[in-house]
């Protein structure tokens, strides 16, 4: 069984910082891809950033120069430090991890963490 665990989010003034977090759990061998969705309402969901096992990353392009993902291999652990927030990213932010491969297992599977909201106010 795998569950990710998120912390963060809140209510904050535009122009200011948020950071994100989330924990992966459980007999975990390895996650190729681990990052941030978001969907704010109204809206289709949109991948904010990601990092790969092997450090590749990607940045939706509304979020680059502001947002920094952050992920830790060992603790199957990812950040998103958000900088100079926007109304625009007002939004449930969801955590994923892709391509997880548990002890023992050939399988893969994708799990999602529970939605955090962000709200950004102006």
């Amino acid at each position: 069984q795998v569950q990710l665990v998120v912390s963060g989010g809140g209510l904050v003034q535009a122009g200011g910082s948020l950071r994100l977090s989330c924990a992966a759990s459980g007999s975990i061998f390895s996650i190729d891809v681990m990052g941030w969705y978001r969907r704010a309402p109204g809206k289709q969901r949109e991948l904010v950033a990601a990092k790969t096992s092997g450090s590749t990353t990607f940045y939706a392009d509304s979020v680059k120069g502001r947002f920094t993902i952050r992920r830790d291999n060992v603790e199957n652990t990812v950040y998103l430090q958000m900088n100079s927030l926007k109304p625009e990213d007002t939004a449930v932010y969801y955590c994923n991890a892709d391509g997880v491969r548990l002890r023992g297992s050939y399988q893969r599977g994708d799990y999602w963490g529970q939605g955090t909201q962000v709200t950004v106010s102006s």
